[in-house]
C-alpha cells in the first residue's frame, strides 16, 4: 500500500503577483537560501516579457509556459522477476507541477550569454509557444512512456 501523502508547507502569495504558484517558482529558482536575488531573476524575467511581448499579464503566460512544459505520462522503473521494466504511470499534478519547474529552470541556465533573468524570460517565452527544450523534455517523456505502453500492467 503506498504511504500516505506528507502535510506540506504551503507556500503564501507572492509580494508583485499575489500568486502562490509565481512564490513556488521564486522557491525553486532560489540557490543556498538567497530569497531575495530569485525573486528580483524573476520579477525582472517577468518585466522582459511585459516589455517583449506587450502583454499586460505576465502570469498569464508563465501558467501557459507551465501548462505546456507539465508531463501528464512518466515511466518508472520497477523490479519484476529479476527484471527491470520501465512503467509508464500518470503524473500527480504536484509532480507535474514540480517537473515543470525544474525543466524550465534547467533550460534556462543551460542557456548561455546573458543575464538569468533574459534566459528565464527567453525560456518561458519559447515554453508557452510549445517551443524549447523543456517542452521536448515533455515530448520525449511522452514518446518514452507511449513505447513502454506494453508494461503498463506491471503498475503498481
Amino acid at each position: 500500500m503506498r504511504r500516505p501523502v506528507k502535510n506540506r508547507n504551503i507556500a503564501g502569495p507572492d509580494l508583485k503577483f499575489s500568486s502562490v504558484r509565481v512564490e513556488k517558482f521564486i522557491n525553486s529558482v532560489m540557490w543556498d537560501g538567497k530569497k531575495s536575488t530569485a525573486r528580483k531573476v524573476v520579477y525582472d524575467a517577468f518585466d522582459l516579457i511585459v516589455e517583449k511581448t506587450k502583454t499586460d499579464n505576465p502570469v498569464e503566460l508563465f501558467e501557459t509556459a507551465i501548462r505546456n512544459v507539465g508531463p501528464q505520462m512518466e515511466i518508472r522503473s520497477r523490479r519484476v522477476g529479476g527484471a527491470n521494466y520501465q512503467v509508464p504511470r500518470e503524473v500527480r499534478p504536484e509532480r507535474k507541477q514540480a517537473l515543470a519547474y525544474r525543466w524550465i529552470l534547467t533550460a534556462a541556465r543551460a542557456r548561455k550569454g546573458m543575464p538569468m533573468h533574459e534566459r528565464l524570460a527567453a525560456e518561458l517565452m519559447a515554453a508557452a509557444n510549445n517551443e524549447g527544450p523543456a517542452v521536448k523534455k515533455r515530448e520525449d517523456t511522452h514518446r518514452m512512456a507511449e513505447a513502454n505502453k506494453a508494461f503498463a500492467h506491471f503498475a503498481w
